[in-house]
Order: C-alpha cells, then sequence, then structure tokens
C-alpha cells in the first residue's frame, strides 16, 4: 500500500516497507529546457542541451564542446566557403534488456547539429580538432595581422 497516493507523481520503491513513497525531488533535476518544452523528445533536447564553449585567445578561437561517451567517428566537423563551422554527431540510444527495469532515464540521446560564424580574422583551411575525455575541442588559428598588437596613441583634447 503506498504512503501517498501515485497522484502525485513518480515515487520510488522503499525496500524497509515495500511500498512506494514520494520523491519530493524527482523533478528538481529537469532541465528549465524540459520544464519550459516537456512534449519534447529526448533526442530533440539532445540537440537543445549540447552545451559548447567559444573562447577567442590571441592566437586562436578555441570551441569546447562536452559530448561525453562519444567516439571521434561519430562527430562531425565541417566549415563552409562563407565561414560557418558546424559541430554535428549522433548519440546512439543504448540497447535496453526487456528484463531491466529502468527507474530513471535521464540521459539523452539522439542528433545534434550547432553552427557558429568565424569572424573574418579566422583562418577555416586550418582548423584542428581533438576529443579527450568526452570534451571535443575545435582550434581554429586566426591570420597573422590580427595577432599583431595594435598601436595604442594618445589624442589631444583641443579646445
Amino acid at each position: 500500500m503506498a504512503l501517498i497516493p501515485r497522484a502525485f507523481g513518480n515515487s520510488v520503491f522503499d525496500p524497509f516497507f515495500g511500498s512506494s513513497i514520494f520523491d519530493p525531488f524527482e523533478n528538481l533535476s529537469a532541465s528549465l529546457f524540459d520544464r519550459a518544452f516537456p512534449s519534447f523528445d529526448k533526442d530533440v533536447s539532445a540537440v537543445a542541451n549540447t552545451r559548447v564553449d567559444w573562447v577567442e585567445t590571441p592566437e586562436a578561437h578555441v570551441f569546447k564542446a562536452d559530448l561525453p561517451g562519444m567516439k571521434k567517428d561519430e562527430i562531425k566537423i565541417q566549415v563552409a566557403d562563407d565561414g560557418v563551422l558546424s559541430i554535428s554527431g549522433e548519440r546512439s540510444k543504448e540497447k535496453v534488456d526487456e528484463k531491466d527495469n529502468y527507474r530513471r532515464s535521464e540521459r539523452s540521446f539522439g542528433k545534434f547539429f550547432r553552427q557558429f560564424k568565424l569572424p573574418a580574422n579566422a583562418k577555416a583551411q586550418e582548423i584542428s580538432a581533438k576529443v579527450e575525455n568526452g570534451v571535443l575541442t575545435v582550434t581554429v588559428p586566426k591570420t597573422e595581422e590580427s595577432k599583431k598588437k595594435s598601436e595604442i596613441r594618445t589624442v589631444e583634447i583641443s579646445g
């Protein structure tokens, strides 16, 4: 017999009483995107949840994407003639044994696709990429002119 009716949401199994009890923290892990668009599939949220950092250093533009569990052959990086960098891939769904009873399934799967317009100082033909510990790092070197320090001069104010 349940201590709190199941109408209050999913419950967890209590091994001491052999019944289901209410889990007040069950929905706290849901992302804002999932709460705003609850009808989206997990494969759609995989696209929205692929996080990418873009850092500009004096030498290059560096993109870092969290892609846990993905191999390099599952990731595709392209650069268009108009200077658009595209990072895409597909996280495959694991095969599930029908005997298993999932208590919670939160990991996303499916395709992801992100695009970035590279600035004029990017050397698109010299892009390099690597995957290490679930993090994809794409490095786009800058042109030599953009690496030069700009000269600062003081302007006299008249009047």
